[in-house]
């Protein structure tokens, strides 16, 4: 249980680092409440980099390259992964 919180808050890290749309701190609390519930579901990068950009698209109105979508995606499930390894 205490790994899974410290995955989560490095989920928070990188998606505070990331700001997709240059609002500086933390101005993204429910999109990235929405993406860590994603990160769990989804295990494919392209799927995950769907969502996202889904996810900021439906708060912004704007829409985040897929590009970066991908990029940040495969950041996070690489995290997922590496957790899931440590037992």
């Amino acid at each position: 249980m205490e790994s899974e919180m410290k995955t989560n808050l490095q989920f928070v890290d990188v998606l505070n680092e990331w700001d997709p749309f240059n609002i500086k701190n933390g101005n993204y609390d429910t999109e990235i409440a929405d993406t860590i519930q994603a990160i769990h579901e989804l295990d494919q990068p392209e799927d995950l980099a769907t969502r996202i950009q889904s996810i900021y698209e439906f708060s912004f109105e704007k829409t985040i390259p897929m590009i970066q979508c991908l990029t940040v995606a495969k950041q996070l499930l690489a995290i997922k992964d590496n957790d899931s390894c440590t037992i």
